[in-house]
C-alpha cells in the first residue's frame, strides 16, 4: 500500500511542475511588453503580489520555521526568481508614476518579509509557533495574490474584453491551486489549503469571464485592426497625393 508520505511527495512534485507553469505563463505578455517597449494597460499588482507571496512561502518552508518542507522552498524560490525578472521588465518599460509605484511596492514587500523573518527568529522559539505565525501571514498574502486580478476582472466586465487578462495565467493559476490544495490535504495543512482553495475559486471565475467575453474581445480587436488599416491607407493616399502635386509643380 502506498504511504501518505509517498502520495504527498508525488502531489508536491506535481505542485512544483504546476507552479513552474504558473510562473512561466506570463511569458507571452512580457514578450508583448518587450516587443512594444510599453506595459500598455497591464497591471503590475498581480506580479508584485506574487513576489511577496513567494518570499513568505520560502520563509515558511525554511527548516527553522517549518521543517521537511523542501518542496515548498524549491517551487517558491524558483518562482520568485522568475517573478523578479518580470518586475524588472515592467520597471524598464514603465514610465513616470507607474515606474515609481512598481519600485515602492517591491521595496515595501522586501522590507515586510525581512521584518517578519527577523521578529520570528528573535521572539518565537518553537517550530509550531513559527509555523503558525508565518503560515497565517503567508496564507493572507497568498489570498491577496489570488485576489490581485480582481481589478483586471472588473476592467473585463466594464470593457467586455479579456485582452489584458491572459488565458495562460488563469489556466496555470487554476491548475497550480488545485495541486497545492490536494497537497495540503495529505496531511491537512490549513495554512496552505485556505489561500489555494480561494485561488481555485478566483481562477474559476476568471476562466468563466474569459469564456463569456472571448467573442466580444475578438470583435474589438478586429475592429481596431480595421481602423488602423484604414488610417494607414489614408496616410498612404495623402502621401501619394502630395507626391503627385510635387511632380506637377516641377
Amino acid at each position: 500500500m502506498v504511504s501518505h508520505d509517498t502520495i504527498r511527495t508525488a502531489v508536491g512534485v506535481l505542485g512544483n511542475m504546476s507552479s513552474l507553469m504558473l510562473a512561466l505563463s506570463p511569458l507571452p505578455t512580457f514578450y508583448r511588453i518587450w516587443k512594444k517597449r510599453s506595459v500598455e494597460q497591464f497591471s503590475p499588482i498581480p506580479y508584485v503580489a506574487t513576489v511577496i507571496t513567494c518570499m513568505m512561502w520560502v520563509l515558511y518552508g525554511l527548516p527553522f520555521v517549518h521543517p521537511h518542507s523542501i518542496l515548498i522552498i524549491t517551487t517558491c524560490g524558483s518562482s520568485l526568481v522568475i517573478e523578479l525578472f518580470y518586475l524588472l521588465l515592467f520597471f524598464m518599460y514603465s514610465e513616470g508614476r507607474k515606474r515609481l509605484e512598481v519600485f515602492i511596492m517591491l521595496l515595501a514587500s522586501i522590507v515586510i518579509v525581512g521584518v517578519v523573518a527577523l521578529l520570528v527568529i528573535m521572539l518565537v522559539h518553537t517550530h509550531e509557533s513559527r509555523s503558525m505565525i508565518v503560515g497565517i501571514l503567508a496564507g493572507f498574502v497568498g489570498i491577496m495574490m489570488y485576489a490581485a486580478p480582481l481589478s483586471v476582472m472588473k476592467m473585463v466586465v466594464q470593457t467586455k474584453s479579456v485582452e489584458y487578462m491572459p488565458l495562460s495565467l488563469s489556466v496555470a493559476t487554476f491548475l497550480n491551486c488545485v495541486c497545492w490544495t490536494a497537497y495540503a490535504l495529505i496531511p491537512f495543512d490549513i495554512y496552505i489549503i485556505i489561500p489555494n482553495g480561494v485561488g481555485v475559486l478566483l481562477a474559476t471565475a476568471q476562466l468563466l469571464l474569459y469564456a463569456m467575453y472571448y467573442k466580444s474581445t475578438q470583435r474589438q480587436i478586429e475592429a481596431r485592426r480595421r481602423k488602423e488599416e484604414m488610417a494607414m491607407a489614408q496616410v498612404v493616399m495623402m502621401g501619394d497625393g502630395g507626391l503627385k502635386v510635387g511632380m506637377i509643380t516641377v
